[in-house]
């Protein structure tokens, strides 16, 4: 079994093959804001297609973490009629993992999927290894950037604290966390991280198509109440105890961000669970603002994004259909970029 392929895919993927050069690969990604519906249209575009899933989420690397990084395993179906994913479950809870390995098996992880004639669905929310993939090199240590300072004024440090310890968890780590300017220079080396150096392993000659489910920000925001009520109803207490019984410190399930941070407080006996409870909410809904930046910094930097109203799937499947014909696609209906909210909007 390659390194990258997790064990829930149905069978283990066939060896290694590398494209031959000149090949252009075609890649659709599912990205978006949390909550939103990603793993569905997902796996439904990968059915469609004879696709199969890459995940593109910073902790769905790691074994255990199932119902606080919603990997919705079930979305993905069972057994014979399961679709193949990859880049889940592929590192122990206590295992250091950064994005240059999720680089390394993510590129041979699309490169094998289309030497087997099958179509890489990138899906996830981690705007960072988004990125990685659409640039030939990570982008470490320019100076600000002024259009990124003025987004994040918007931002309390909580926000941009979270921010950065989704971008760049080393950094965060070693950040000065009690004053503003030196968390915003850590942000300013973490979004131009590593520039010049080309990313581990042979870059793949890629094209790519990028679609997300759009909701107003208001349902988002309903959406991800129902979401966490959903997972604390399923047992995500239950997942933070297991966890920390087997043996990870509460400084270790601090580091894997809100879900882990809240419930393992609560579980000590520091907060309510009211409390808990409330602030996992402002935490993820902080998220869902900072993924916004990065998605609207990708459509200026001249990535389109298809953003589809409820995640349709048919709108999908017809844009998926254009783009690997090598049909000119139409300008996307809606741009973020282009949408307006006040810093304490809802809409």
């Amino acid at each position: 079994m390659h390194p990258y392929h997790t064990p829930h895919g149905a069978g283990p993927p066939a060896r290694l093959h590398c494209p031959a050069m000149g090949t252009t690969i075609p890649c659709v990604c599912v990205i978006g804001p949390t909550a939103t519906g990603k793993t569905r249209l997902g796996v439904a575009l990968a059915r469609r297609f004879q696709g199969e899933i890459v995940s593109l989420d910073s902790r769905q690397v790691y074994r255990g973490l199932d119902l606080g990084t919603g990997k919705d395993l079930e979305e993905y179906g069972c057994g014979a009629a399961a679709v193949p994913h990859h880049l889940l479950d592929v590192a122990g809870p206590a295992e250091a993992f950064h994005l240059f390995r999720y680089l390394e098996l993510a590129r041979l992880a699309i490169a094998d999927i289309h030497a087997r004639g099958r179509l890489p669905v990138a899906v996830g929310g981690t705007p960072l290894y988004l990125k990685a993939l659409l640039d030939d090199y990570t982008l470490e240590g320019e100076g600000p950037d002024s259009a990124r300072r003025q987004e994040w004024a918007a931002l309390d440090d909580a926000a941009l604290l979270l921010l950065l310890e989704r971008t760049a968890p080393d950094i965060h780590e070693r950040t000065d966390k009690s004053q503003r300017r030196r968390i915003l220079r850590a942000l300013d080396i973490a979004f131009s991280r590593g520039e010049g150096r080309p990313v581990p392993g042979p870059a793949l000659d890629a094209r790519f198509l990028l679609l997300g489910p759009y909701y107003p920000r208001s349902e988002t925001h309903g959406r991800i109440v129902e979401r966490l009520d959903a997972r604390l109803r399923a047992g995500l207490m239950e997942e933070v105890a297991g966890l920390h019984q087997a043996g990870l410190s509460w400084e270790r399930l601090d580091f894997f961000g809100l879900e882990y941070r809240w419930v393992s407080r609560h579980l000590r006996g520091d907060i309510d669970l009211k409390t808990m409870r409330d602030n996992l909410l402002a935490g993820i809904r902080r998220l869902c603002r900072a993924q916004d930046i990065w998605y609207r910094k990708l459509e200026r930097e001249g990535h389109p994004i298809y953003w589809l109203p409820g995640g349709d799937p048919d709108a999908a499947a017809t844009l998926v259909r254009e783009f690997l014909a090598g049909h000119p696609l139409p300008a996307p209906a809606i741009r973020l970029d282009d949408i307006r909210y006040g810093p304490r909007s809802d809409r």
